[in-house]
């Protein structure tokens, strides 16, 4: 099967993408502001919000973990371990299969992803209509 040629990117196309990436490291560098006035690092950030937002629970296991930050497993335990020092998580064996380990927030990481959560959204909600997906030249025949 032969695959429909793409038509070539537009002056306009090249303008679209930079500006989506503009405003995602605006937001990014938002984040990294109101993350490290918390007193955390955004990769702290991160680690509390996929456990607080993992699907269907309270916790996330490393793995789960490392797979939501795109990283490698020992480099998440270290993150854990950071994080459980400072009194924001805490590892839990499983009850159902002892080989899991557990990551919960505990109550000071509750309070700092509220806090950042809530900062977050209203950044989110100033960036309606301005941060866009962009919509590149397509091939009408695809």
């Amino acid at each position: 099967m032969a695959t429909a040629k793409l038509p070539t990117l537009t002056k306009a196309d090249f303008s679209a993408l930079s500006e989506f990436r503009y405003q995602m490291r605006r937001f990014e560098r938002f984040s990294e502001d109101a993350v490290q006035a918390e007193g955390i690092t955004p990769l702290q950030y991160l680690l509390l919000l996929h456990i607080k937002g993992y699907p269907g629970r309270d916790w996330a296991s490393v793995g789960e973990l490392a797979e939501r930050l795109q990283a490698k497993h020992h480099g998440v335990v270290a993150l854990v371990s950071r994080c459980e020092t400072m009194g924001l998580v805490e590892r839990q064996p499983s009850q159902a299969d002892k080989r899991r380990v557990e990551v919960h927030l505990l109550p000071a990481g509750e309070a700092v992803m509220a806090r950042l959560a809530e900062r977050h959204r209203a950044e989110l909600l100033s960036l309606d209509g301005v941060f866009t997906i962009p919509r590149l030249s397509q091939d009408e025949t695809a």
